[in-house]
């Protein structure tokens, strides 16, 4: 793919504002479709990864706490619960979490559909414009009265 290159001052002077809902609404679209794949949603996915990452951690109460902030969807976080328990990828022991063999299997299926996405999205962006991009964005975020520290 090409992209016509702009002069510096040219691009300096581009609403902030278009190209981040651009970017944000493709990037999201794209995973959102990768995960409807699996019959998973945005939600599904965070709380496959969080638990995946510390297996008998994590109670209903306190992922839902972690997660719901950044959801944009309205999620029911118990019926998310019920739903993924009901596939046979969920088992909760004393109030915690963890993911089933069947829930690893999933969450690495939906991960190869996502890597697919993330690889698009980066092409021909190296790792050092794709940081220089992200610090730009936390300092926005900053500036503007928001959190920039990473989640």
């Amino acid at each position: 793919m090409t992209i016509k290159e702009y002069p510096q001052q040219q691009l300096a002077a581009q609403p902030i504002g278009y190209w981040t809902r651009a970017a944000a609404d493709l990037v999201i679209g794209g995973l959102r479709t990768a995960l409807a794949e699996e019959q998973l949603t945005q939600p599904h996915w965070w709380t496959l990864n969080h638990i995946a990452a510390t297996p008998d951690h994590w109670t209903r109460e306190a992922l839902t706490g972690k997660l719901a902030p950044f959801d944009d969807q309205d999620t029911d976080f118990e019926a998310l619960y019920a739903d993924l328990t009901a596939r046979g990828w969920l088992t909760e022991a004393d109030d915690h979490l963890t993911l089933t063999e069947a829930g690893e299997a999933g969450r690495l299926r939906a991960h190869d559909r996502n890597a697919k996405v993330h690889a698009a999205m980066r092409e021909g962006i190296d790792d050092a414009a794709y940081a220089a991009t992200i610090n730009t964005l936390r300092r926005l975020v900053a500036n503007l009265g928001g959190n920039g520290d990473l989640p």
